[in-house]
């Protein structure tokens, strides 16, 4: 019971990494994932429950845990076929945990009763019985949980974990076939399939060049300059870095906010970069502005090594790099310490809801000097809902705000917008009419929109979905 539950929460948690590439990280990613395994738990402890009644419960034990076994090693090849063409919808969401991971929860968690058969032996016991197994299984789904969460992915790539975890389930399905007087040996064509299988899952194909805790990534040369590398985390473009040419922003966002800060006073400026990703804006600074500092905090480090071996970043006294959560970093800096703060960690449908409240913007502006600027880069479309309720929230803490659109208006997809709030009055921007147009009556684009707040920020809802 402990172990079976256990794996059923490796699996569960690893479902979440397997699937970004495809879908995303988000509320609905997770809420998805979660709802699929319940569903699986479900239905496997009604049909264990009906084996369990039926036939010798010791005998289903093992012939259970190998097969639950062969189904983990099937997530692999399961999500690796059909996760390219599934899209990003909220169907896409609950279709691949359901293919992937629903058989081997409902295997799993079958477990259950069978062994609850087992260990029955008089009413007068049942209480004890099936209260004790419910312990150790909430025991085990605990220790499943905090084993993946703070030391397997941290420290092992996700596919290995499920290879891993499928060999111990078939190997102690053997084992518990053995010791109750079943089959301890599989036939010819019990041991292929299994090693079929097996070697499907090692194969599946895997869109990452790296893992981390927090995304499967990979650094792709553009076919065209042969200088230009992209950062690719899960299923965007994160950054874009040229090798030669530190000035060159690739993207129209980038680009944009590059004409943000240029239009600064002249000189070296003070800068604060909530995420890093391909680190391109601390190198424009340091090209453009000579003399600038850039303190950037990531909350990623494989994603600094990964700059650092692949897209040239040099650290120094001038570009310093603080790992962790900029939600946890920023109390500990200086008031009035930055003249420009640049928010760029929000990725589609991946948004740290927890760097877009009041109670943050609030330690923004505390570390911001008088006439100093933040621009964030939200991804939003439709009716912008994330976008207007974030210029909303500036809005309790900044007198000046304003939005960059595309130049042909907010499409019904996701695009980038970048958010401006200052404490002075905006300054002249030059945009080329390409890239966008600030928005001229900024609070009607705002309408109605409320604050969001750490007791309410539903980004994900606001947001429009690709």
């Amino acid at each position: 019971m402990f172990f079976t539950s256990a794996a059923v929460l490796v699996l569960e948690i690893i479902a979440g990494r397997l699937m970004a590439p495809y879908v995303g990280v988000s509320l609905e990613t997770f809420t998805g994932i979660i709802g699929v395994i319940l569903a699986g738990i479900a239905l496997g402890s009604a049909l264990g429950g009906r084996m369990a009644d039926r036939r010798n419960p010791r005998s289903l034990i093992g012939p259970t845990l190998i097969a639950s076994g062969l189904l983990a090693w099937a997530s692999l090849p399961i999500i690796g076929i059909i996760g390219p063409s599934v899209g990003n919808s909220l169907a896409a969401i609950i279709m691949l945990p359901l293919f992937a991971f629903f058989a081997p929860a409902a295997i799993l968690s079958a477990i259950s009763p069978i062994v609850a058969k087992i260990r029955l032996s008089s009413l007068e016991e049942t209480g004890a019985v099936v209260g004790g197994l419910s312990a150790f299984g909430t025991a085990g789904a605990l220790f499943g949980t905090f084993i993946t969460g703070f030391v397997l992915i941290s420290s092992i790539p996700t596919r290995p974990i499920i290879i891993g975890l499928g060999i111990i389930l078939v190997v102690s399905g053997l084992a518990f076939a053995a010791t109750s007087g079943g089959r301890s040996t599989p036939t010819v064509t019990e041991a292929g399939l299994g090693g079929l299988v097996l070697l499907a899952a090692v194969f599946a194909p895997n869109p990452c060049e790296f893992e981390s805790a927090y995304s499967c990534g990979r650094v792709v040369a553009d076919e065209d300059n042969p200088s230009l590398r992209f950062l690719v985390l899960d299923t965007l473009r994160h950054g874009a870095v040229d090798l030669d040419d530190p000035t060159h922003l690739e993207f129209r966002y980038t680009s944009l906010i590059g004409d943000a800060i240029d239009a600064a006073p002249d000189g070296p400026l003070d800068t604060l970069h909530i995420g890093g990703g391909g680190f391109s804006i601390p190198r424009y600074l340091e090209a453009t502005r000579p003399g600038s500092t850039s303190l950037v905090l990531e909350i990623d480090p494989v994603l600094i090594e990964v700059a650092e071996e692949e897209l040239d970043l040099q650290v120094s006294d001038r570009l310093v790099i603080q790992i962790g959560d900029a939600r946890l970093a920023t109390p500990d800096l200086d008031t009035d310490a930055y003249d420009v703060i640049v928010g760029d960690a929000f990725a589609g449908l991946s948004v740290p809801w927890h760097l877009t409240t009041t109670e943050f913007i609030e330690e923004l502006d505390r570390i911001l000097v008088d006439d100093g600027i933040y621009i964030m880069n939200v991804i939003d479309g439709e009716d912008s809902g994330f976008s207007r309720a974030s210029l909303r929230t500036l809005q309790e803490h900044f007198e000046y705000v304003g939005v960059i659109i595309p130049a042909d208006g907010v499409p019904d997809r996701p695009v980038n917008q970048i958010l401006l709030a200052s404490n002075a009055p905006l300054r002249d921007l030059t945009i080329d009419p390409e890239d966008g147009q600030l928005v001229a009556d900024v609070e009607a684009f705002i309408g109605d929109s409320q604050v969001l707040t750490d007791d309410f920020a539903p980004v994900e809802q606001l947001a429009a979905n690709p």
